[in-house]
């Protein structure tokens, strides 16, 4: 049964000027998602924008917004076909389990200028 839908659009720009910002980066995302996409350049800032619209849309799809998790708590990951994926630890791991989640389904896209991403919670 689905019990929480979240979409979320970010504005790419957002991520450029983040990365002007000493420590910033490090205070959004997992160590992971940093490593997998900064060596990639502007194809990295990409990711970023649409991981980081997935840890929105994830906040929405919960009821919380950004409150009672840690956006770092969110790792947003590919399996070895890119499908995306997320790994919930600590924080977001509890309030995804508070929530009454079991399952998760997540698709995000980019191009150009913005980044979006949905997610979809299941329970029993």
């Amino acid at each position: 049964m689905v019990l929480g839908v979240g979409i979320d659009v970010v504005h790419v720009d957002r991520l450029r000027h983040w990365r002007k910002v000493d420590g910033l980066y490090e205070r959004f995302f997992h160590p992971e998602e940093l490593a997998s996409a900064l060596p990639r350049g502007e194809t990295g800032i990409l990711s970023l924008a649409a991981r980081f619209a997935a840890k929105e849309a994830f906040g929405k799809a919960i009821g919380s917004g950004l409150r009672h998790f840690a956006l770092r708590d969110v790792a947003v990951l590919n399996d070895s076909h890119g499908k995306p994926f997320m790994v919930l630890t600590g924080s977001a791991e509890a309030a995804f389990k508070d929530f009454g989640g079991t399952r998760m389904v997540l698709s995000m896209s980019h191009e150009q200028d913005n980044a979006i991403a949905v997610v979809i919670i299941e329970g029993d």
